[in-house]
């Protein structure tokens, strides 16, 4: 949908060179529809001024719209979005970015000039009409001449000679929106990222005392674009703007589509309708405009903008009356199984119930408070609920029959396996392989005694044991929590194994020194403080680092007297000195990481680690560098780490349970975006903080893959697969349904479950090798999958999977 001039475009083009740049000006063919017609003609202009001889009236402007030259957030380049008004006998408006570099070069005035421009639109009525010239009134403000489109990626161009805007609103996988503009010549501007939580204008449009307008700063430019231009809205494409559009773009993009519903309401309006009057469907009525456009569909916003005015919402009247009936007939429901189940007569049946049903009986603990809080309130998809509903009656299910084996078991019967895991199948049936078992007993921890026992008090003695049965160890058994501080800086690596203790002491002395010199570049350094590079880093760290786990004790900041914590701003709260240390910490690794410095998500790692550390900062750099050059693509820029690696997931999928995954294909959920999170950040906020400990040392031992975070998503979803094929039928559904996973998953038989994928997985691509080997040994004679012999089933016959080379990858161990 990119630019490039069209055929059919009812105007009049020229061309006018000036020293700066190339003018695209355009003549309006006149009203008669003869002239419409007629083929492109080039027209006289009039003689314009000299770009240096023009004034440049700056009407609009915007702060904190970054480029982005490359993947790495330390390379973003901050500038303003502005429109520039050239005035001549035919005045000409520019859309223009101007990076802050530039306007620093121009002096402190030209500056003042924008932020005063900026912060006074916040204050000045908007014009609803196109066309209105809303600046006429208001003080002018000139400025110097835009910088020509190629100088440290500015740029300013006619509006004219734009061809189409193609608008990404914020989500919950790109904080930032985006706007890339496509001129008639063909070419593509640089693409401008609105960084709203740092704009002064949309600071100021979420304050109590305006009212806002916009949702975000993209949102807003093209409310300002309808002011001088015509902006039409895709109906084909709806993050495609069209800009002073012509007749044929006009009739290809305003093309109606219609719902799936839209037959009905065509009958239902037809006197000769077969269907009985009180059957009929109604027509919705018609919501307001939105400001991006009439063809608008709801957006979601991203957590970052939650905080701003939501645009106006025509509720579905019809799916909440839905959907309150239906809560209406489950409470009802809950309550008649109630009064029949505390009948004196249902005494005698109530021990042969399954537990959730007899639990309706008094109706108290966790049950009580899912069916309470389960969610139909919120008007929650129905099957939603549903799946949610089948959940707790499997777990409380499942929970029964490990009761009643353990009560039955023959202790002589060594058949059964006995840990926790109960009975798994392998769930992709096209191999005969053994199922394996798991090896963790994570109710036999390493203590402190046996740690200082494998690595000798004796100053010249090296481990006693390898390090890779170190890794075996932890991966099996875990860690008590008084062991993390002393065990942690190894498993990661922040600290070498394989030295005596002298080596290894001298060696930490140098990295802690090393530590406090690059804390002492900026700390106390005014210049450096305070330079406004530094300051914004200082301000979103401080900001993240306030929110992150304010639940632990640590953490953790009294609310003042008579205050709601649930309404405190999480930006605005008190801090406290450990607060500040690990905004610190995080602020020292934003010097010594230059190339990527600090990214949102990061507070989230090291904060765990500070914990675990007992607040020395050094001890928790240098763990938090260690952790971060294993999970640094999952910070990159342009998201490739992640999307590799859910390629990766989606790949595993396929392999090892291909019937979840052509669900998923079918739901359009191939993108496995309800698992961006998990990995990001390593399931952090899906388990409680002391889990949290026990899962990171296991993935931190690479014992069976240096990528086995994948294998406890995929564990996580073998787990509730049931639910997910049998009632959720849409990609909101599944999101939906994951995310409300959040601190219910357990731990131990997650871990257990992935251990078994893995070995199960290993065993998949070890039997495609020997098949594969043996296929090319057998000079052309075809080799059947598995099997094919006389009794063999028709799964034993199935194609070998394909292994790419990123599940080869999964193999992989050790860093």
């Amino acid at each position: 949908m990119g630019g490039g001039l069209h055929p059919d475009y009812d105007s009049d083009i020229s061309t006018l060179s000036t020293e700066s740049m190339v003018e695209i000006t355009t003549t309006r063919a006149a009203a008669d529809p003869a002239n419409i017609a007629t083929p492109l003609e080039s027209t006289a202009e009039v003689p314009e001024p000299h770009e240096e001889d023009a004034r440049h009236r700056l009407i609009y402007s915007k702060s904190k719209v970054y480029v982005y030259p490359t993947a790495y957030a330390r390379d973003n380049i901050p500038g303003f979005v502005a429109l520039v008004k050239r005035e001549s006998i035919n005045p000409t408006y520019l859309l223009a970015w101007i990076p802050e570099s530039l306007l620093d070069e121009r002096g402190r005035e030209e500056w003042d000039k924008f932020v005063r421009v900026e912060t006074g639109m916040q204050s000045r009525p908007q014009a609803t009409n196109p066309g209105s010239n809303v600046e006429e009134d208001e003080d002018i403000v000139l400025i110097d001449a835009p910088p020509p489109k190629g100088e440290s990626y500015a740029f300013s161009v006619p509006l004219t000679s734009i061809y189409s805007i193609i608008v990404q609103t914020p989500t919950l996988s790109s904080w930032y929106g985006s706007a890339t503009i496509n001129l008639i010549n063909g070419s593509t501007l640089p693409t401008l990222h609105f960084h709203d939580d740092e704009s002064r204008s949309i600071q100021l449009s979420t304050s109590p005392r305006t009212s806002p307008t916009s949702t975000w700063g993209g949102e807003d430019l093209l409310q300002r674009l309808r002011n001088y231009s015509n902006v039409l809205r895709s109906t084909l494409e709806p993050t495609l703007f069209l800009i002073d559009p012509s007749r044929a773009d006009i009739e290809a993009h305003t093309t109606p589509i219609f719902s799936d519903d839209a037959v009905d309401l065509i009958l239902a309006q037809s006197s000769s309708s077969p269907i009985p009057p009180h059957r009929r469907p109604q027509r919705p009525s018609s919501a307001p405009n939105s400001v991006s456009g009439s063809h608008s569909p709801r957006a979601r916003q991203s957590i970052l903008h939650e905080t701003f005015a939501p645009s106006p919402i025509d509720p579905n009247a019809a799916r909440n009356s839905l959907l309150t009936h239906f809560s209406q007939i489950t409470r009802a429901t809950r309550h008649a199984a109630q009064q029949i189940l505390s009948h004196p007569l249902a005494k005698p049946i109530l021990p042969h119930l399954p537990d959730p049903v007899k639990s309706l009986v008094h109706v108290n603990g966790e049950w009580a408070s899912w069916v309470e809080k389960g969610g139909v309130g919120e008007f929650e998809s129905a099957r939603v609920y549903l799946a949610r509903w089948a959940r707790v009656v499997a777990e409380a299910g499942e929970l029964s029959r490990q009761k009643e084996a353990r009560r039955l078991k023959d202790p002589t019967d060594s058949s059964e396996e006995t840990s926790d895991l109960g009975v798994f199948e392998l769930l992709a049936s096209t191999s005969n392989l053994p199922t394996p078992k798991p090896t963790r007993n994570p109710k036999d921890p390493i203590n402190l005694d046996t740690w200082n026992q494998w690595l000798s008090l004796d100053r010249d003695a090296k481990p006693s044991v390898s390090f890779d049965d170190m890794r075996k160890e932890v991966f099996r058994r875990g860690l008590t929590p008084d062991t993390r501080k002393k065990a942690w800086p190894l498993v990661l690596g922040a600290m070498a194994w394989d030295v005596s203790n002298d080596e290894r002491k001298s060696m930490w002395e140098r990295k802690e020194a090393l530590y406090y010199k690059l804390k002492a570049m900026w700390c106390g350094v005014e210049e450096v403080y305070n330079r406004e590079d530094i300051v914004e880093e200082r301000h979103r760290i401080d900001v993240d680092c306030r929110r992150t786990d304010r639940t632990h004790p640590i953490f953790a900041i009294p609310v003042p007297e008579g205050m709601d914590p649930n309404q405190q701003d999480d930006s605005q709260t008190a801090s406290n000195e450990h607060v500040d240390r690990l905004s610190t910490i995080l602020l020292t690794y934003n010097i010594y990481e230059k190339e990527l410095g600090y990214v949102q998500g990061m507070s989230d790692l090291c904060a765990p680690i500070y914990v675990v550390c007992g607040g020395d900062e050094a001890l928790t750099f240098w763990c938090f560098v260690s952790l971060m050059d294993r999970m640094t693509r999952n910070f990159l820029r342009d998201q490739s780490g992640m999307k590799k690696q859910l390629l990766t997931l989606q790949q595993l999928i396929a392999v090892m349970d291909p019937e979840l995954y052509k669900h998923f294909e079918k739901t359009e959920s191939l993108h496995l975006f309800f698992c961006f999170r998990w990995v990001l950040i390593a399931f952090k906020r899906e388990f409680p903080f002391d889990d949290i400990l026990r899962l990171w040392e296991v993935l931190w031992t690479d014992y069976y893959s240096n990528q086995f975070v994948l294998f406890v998503a995929l564990a996580i979803l073998e787990s509730h697969r049931d639910v997910i094929l049998r009632y959720l039928e849409e990609f909101d559904e599944i999101l939906k349904y994951c995310n409300d996973l959040s601190m219910t998953i357990e731990l131990d038989s997650t871990l257990a479950q992935a251990e078994v994928l893995f070995v199960s997985f290993a065993q998949i691509v070890a039997d495609v090798d020997r098949r594969q080997a043996e296929e090319a040994a057998s000079s052309g004679i075809g080799l059947r999958w598995r099997g094919g012999g006389k009794g063999a089933s028709p799964a034993t016959n199935a194609k070998p999977p394909v292994i790419s080379d990123n599940l080869r990858e999964l193999l992989e161990t050790g860093h």
